[in-house]
């Protein structure tokens, strides 16, 4: 019996899940969800609804993107989760996060787009001073730190690529340019369909021989 891992694709806390799994080549039952059609088993197994939600064969549920990163690092021996700068993730989760939200989504908060793309801008300046030294933000380019934050860096290069393409960042460019094109990011990119209880088991991880989606 695998564990289940209910997950949206487009939601970065569910892509930092994914690539976790994937990189340390975890094995479950993917359920992809509708946001506004979840499915009961989910709801039941994790009350406050978002992505992404892991319910293990025992029953016990890890609703937490970071501590299901955790759960996939296992007992790994390359630094996972040991040398991840938790408080650079921090950074990342609380004041990037605000201020992606209501630069993507200022309608719903009735705010000034521009004043939080602004102030978003220069924590991702932050972000690429950080990467002058070796190109990663850990130890390596695939390390926890780097995968934790670089679904939600998509995410903001996404909502205006012509603005973010031409920020002052070379090295920020460069790294999530690396992220997007790797087999990694491809694998966890699939495109499954909304999960119904009838259906049969997609399992995550696919092969490496299966062609990947686009991103």
């Amino acid at each position: 019996m695998l564990p289940i891992l209910y997950s949206f694709r487009r939601c970065p806390y569910a892509m930092r899940a994914r690539l976790a799994i994937a990189i340390q080549e975890r094995r479950v039952e993917l359920r992809e969800i509708v946001l506004r059609d979840k499915p009961t088993a989910m709801i039941e197994a994790s009350p406050k609804g978002t992505v992404p939600v892991l319910v293990l064969p025992d029953g016990s549920v890890i609703d937490e993107s970071l501590d299901i990163m955790r759960w996939a690092a296992g007992n790994a021996c390359d630094g996972w989760p040991t040398a991840t700068d938790m408080a650079l993730i921090a950074a990342n989760d609380g004041p990037f996060k605000h201020h992606l939200d209501r630069y993507k989504y200022a309608d719903r908060y009735g705010v000034d787009p521009v004043e939080h793309r602004d102030a978003a801008t220069v924590l991702l300046g932050d972000l690429n001073d950080r990467l002058l030294a070796t190109g990663c933000l850990g130890q390596g380019p695939q390390a926890m730190t780097d995968l934790a934050i670089m679904p939600f860096v998509r995410q903001f290069a996404a909502t205006d690529r012509g603005y973010f393409d031409v920020l002052p960042f070379d090295r920020l460019h460069t790294w999530l340019a690396r992220h997007l094109g790797s087999a990694l990011f491809a694998r966890i990119m699939i495109r499954p369909a909304p999960w119904h209880p009838r259906d049969a088991a997609t399992l995550f991880p696919l092969c490496e021989d299966v062609p990947p989606a686009e991103a």
